[in-house]
């Protein structure tokens, strides 16, 4: 900035000259700096104050637009809103093995009142519970009246239902926006999908969340974003499934049976193709948990990996595998089954006190001799034992993907002695579930290597460590096929298919000990074709009874055999597999010539 002097010399000399007071140009020249002063504050402060002015309307308009907004708003749950709460609905479908939908999202609404905004409380409460019957009056009108601000009514509501509550008409009733879990084929594979509720919910969105099966053991992939909503593809066949629950609850009934379940399982990758429970439920409406009682009588309980069971002689084309892969015996070999026999000072017996004498091992397994498979268990010694149906998956519970599979581990005497090696070979002292001898029976079927029950689709073969020779499960599969063609499970024979499996009834253990006299648990494990085995197939029976002749008959040739041989017949053409013609052993063939 350029001052201009108070007192400049040429003005000054000028007025000298003139005759005029120097005097009056210095304070002029002053008169006019502190003006100029003067106007340069002025500026200063009018802006200073206009710069203020518009901070405050700034501030103020904000928070007139906030507490107008407020002011407008519905109401939210605290908990929507809680610090870092994030609501996302978003899940991804779960589809079956061939894409077919089995879990999705559906559009839907939830009802809540602002009872402080509502006309008439009595009135729209009589006339909420004519569209929701299994709502309260009393407590309706309580709440509505009451010092609430704020409750949920229902929180998934039908478009008829939403449209009857808009007729009600009453401003304090309203709706919010939800994503409903929808499983569009009802009961069908419940015990797999299990279902789903909300977690985090909030009046514009709530957040779902899977409660049980798959739907909870896969719960963050399905609400993960990264997925970008591709679906959940199971091992499962939807048509298969549908045809083995048809098939199955026909002959719970018909055999008179508690329950029932069934495992179907591809030998060489592991995949279950469908896996029955009965009785079942609708995941779209899913049950209330039991507090009291035994939780088998639960619809929710999933008998295929929760149910633990003692399965009887399903177990002894185990020990007769291991003794054959261990060079003890071959399907040729003689054992003397005649008693009495005793071990551990208890008697080892037959069923209705058979006696077969001297037989074959082959002939142990068709004619399901208790005391020849004992002999051979205690040739094998409990060590060896042990680590054969370790090997198989016996000690752990499955790893099947449904959260329920974690429950199912397998119950092991305390002391593994003798005696339990004699009774757990023709599979009493040792309990597994369905899934557990699913699996065991598919490292027979495929040629002695384990395999992993698994839930989710496989490209390719899943075997994993050889747990038996390909000899010793040759020659188990053709016990198993002479066990069908002329054994215990004879009712199991379908033309064209040639099924292999074994029978096992065992006594059902009473709650506090002991077994019951009268009730059993029937279990027929089977393959098929038995020369080429594809599937694995276990139906296991709760309390069967078959009432057709004079006396009841309880044991699985009579009631989970027939059963399993139907569900062949049903669910063999829907896998592609063909009827065929069994090859005939080349070691009966005999070669003739003519002239």
């Amino acid at each position: 900035m350029i001052r201009t002097p108070l007192r400049p010399l040429a003005r000054i000399l000028d007025a000298r000259q003139k005759g005029q007071n120097p005097d009056a140009i210095e304070r002029e020249n002053k008169r006019i700096r502190h003006e100029q002063m003067r106007d340069t504050s002025r500026q200063r402060a009018e802006g200073r104050l206009l710069v203020l002015g518009v901070f405050f309307f700034a501030a103020f308009a904000v928070v007139g637009a906030r507490m107008g907004l407020l002011a407008t708003n519905e109401p939210v749950e605290p908990r929507a809103h809680a610090p870092g709460a994030i609501i996302s609905a978003a899940r991804a479908d779960i589809v079956d093995r061939n894409g077919h939908l089995l879990a999705t999202n559906f559009d839907t609404h939830a009802l809540y009142a602002q009872p402080r905004h509502m006309v008439d409380p009595s009135r729209a409460a009589k006339e909420l519970v004519a569209i929701f019957p299994d709502l309260k009056e009393e407590r309706l009108v309580k709440d509505f009246t009451g010092k609430r601000k704020f409750l949920w009514i229902k929180k998934k509501i039908s478009p008829e239902q939403m449209q009857a509550v808009h007729d009600i008409g009453d401003p304090g009733l309203l709706f919010a926006p939800r994503d409903m879990r929808l499983y569009p084929n009802g009961k069908l594979a419940a015990h797999v999908l299990g279902g789903a509720s909300y977690g985090k919910e909030g009046v514009h969105a709530a957040e779902v969340i899977g409660v049980a099966g798959a739907e909870r053991y896969f719960d963050d992939y399905l609400r993960d974003p990264a997925n970008a909503g591709k679906p959940l593809q199971l091992s499962l066949d939807l048509t298969v499934q549908d045809a083995s629950e048809r098939v199955l609850h026909g002959g719970m009934k018909l055999m008179n049976a508690k329950g029932a379940t069934s495992v179907l399982m591809d030998v060489k990758t592991g995949e279950v193709i469908s896996v029955v429970s009965l009785p079942d439920f609708d995941p779209n409406d899913r049950p209330r948990v039991l507090t009291e009682g035994d939780a088998s009588d639960s619809p929710l309980f999933n008998r295929a990996v929760q149910g633990v069971y003692e399965l009887g002689s399903v177990f002894k084309i185990f020990t007769a595998a291991q003794a054959i892969d261990l060079g003890l015996v071959n399907a040729g070999t003689i054992i003397d089954t005649k008693g009495p026999m005793k071990v551990g000072g208890f008697r080892i017996g037959e069923f209705q006190n058979k006696n077969y004498g001297k037989i074959s091992v082959s002939d142990i397994i068709v004619k399901s001799s208790n005391r020849g498979t004992g002999r051979m268990a205690m040739d094998i010694g409990a060590k060896r034992q042990q680590d054969f149906l370790r090997s198989l998956g016996f000690f752990e519970h499955t790893p099947f993907e449904i959260v329920e599979a974690s429950g199912g581990k397998p119950l092991l005497p305390k002391k593994w002695t003798e005696l339990s090696s004699v009774t757990i070979s023709y599979g009493h002292g040792l309990s597994s579930s369905p899934m557990h001898l699913a699996a065991g029976y598919a490292a027979i079927a495929n040629g002695g290597f384990k395999v992993k029950p698994t839930l989710l689709k496989q490209t390719s073969p899943q075997m994993g460590d050889r747990v038996m020779s390909a000899r010793a499960a040759s020659d188990a599969r053709k016990m198993l096929r002479a066990v069908v063609a002329e054994g215990t499970a004879s009712f199991g024979e379908v033309e064209g298919y040639h099924i292999g499996g074994k029978t096992g009834t065992a006594d059902k253990p009473k709650r506090r000990g002991g077994y019951y006299e009268d009730k059993v648990i029937a279990t027929f494990a089977s393959m098929f074709p038995a020369h080429d085995p594809k599937y694995v197939l276990i139906v296991t029976l709760d309390e069967p009874v078959e009432t057709s002749g004079k006396k009841p008959r309880r044991t699985a040739g009579w009631t989970a055999v027939p059963v399993a041989a139907e569900m062949v017949r049903r669910i063999a053409p829907l896998l592609g597999v063909r009827p065929t013609v069994e090859p005939l052993d080349t070691a009966v063939l005999t070669l003739t010539s003519s002239n």
